[in-house]
């Protein structure tokens, strides 16, 4: 499998950190944002959304970080990545929705892209755009996980949700937001990073190995 990968990119941390539970090994293919790769002729022939992270699995393309990781935990069924029960994947999936669907679509590159170049955003005004969706999102994870004594977001196994919470946690802390109010959030954060999966997802790792 290749996996056209951005370091920076939380939607492919998330693959990576799935690909890492599932110990699966891909090629990585590189696809700088920041020079605008994404946008080139080649990779919108590969995927016509211009986004990553793309998953080539040999079989087909796939692009959508949540799609790209149910088709691995189905390929790939051990450790599961949903807990067991309709009720409890239902609500894993409801978290990992909060931050894919209701949090990072608004602060992704190609939104503060389009604040700054069609509206005419400054850097304090895209920043106070950041920061807000950021907090109403989290604010409510915090509320929902909160009274859970458990280590992850689902239990005492990393799963869906979690593979989506670190990411953004990642990028809030690289946006400057304070998460003294997220204790709960903060402690699932840590209790990830002690894993190797996660750890070596790692934004920093990854540019470390290029």
């Amino acid at each position: 499998m290749k996996l056209y990968d951005y370091p920076y990119s939380s939607a492919a941390y998330r693959v990576r950190i799935a690909l890492n539970l599932k110990g699966q090994t891909v090629e990585a293919v590189p696809v700088d944002l920041r020079e605008g790769r994404q946008c080139s002729a080649d990779y919108h022939a590969l995927n016509p959304t211009g986004l990553v992270p793309s998953l080539d699995t040999g079989e087909g393309l796939l692009g959508q970080s949540l799609a790209i990781i149910e088709y691995l935990d189905e390929r790939f069924p051990e450790p599961p990545l949903l807990p067991a029960g309709a009720f409890a994947r239902a609500r894993a999936r409801s978290l990992a929705l909060q931050v894919a669907c209701d949090i990072h679509p608004l602060n992704n590159l190609r939104v503060r892209q389009y604040l700054e170049r069609e509206l005419g955003a400054s850097e304090e005004q895209k920043l106070a755009w950041y920061h807000h969706w950021l907090r109403l999102g989290l604010d409510a994870l915090e509320r929902q996980l909160a009274g859970s004594g458990s280590l992850f977001c689902c239990g005492d196994t990393p799963g869906l949700a979690d593979i989506c919470l670190v990411p953004q946690l990642y990028n809030a802390r690289r946006f400057g937001l304070d998460l003294a109010p997220y204790p709960r959030l903060v402690a699932i954060d840590t209790a990830c990073q002690r894993l190797e999966a996660f750890a070596n997802a790692h934004p920093d790792h990854r540019r470390s190995d290029e």
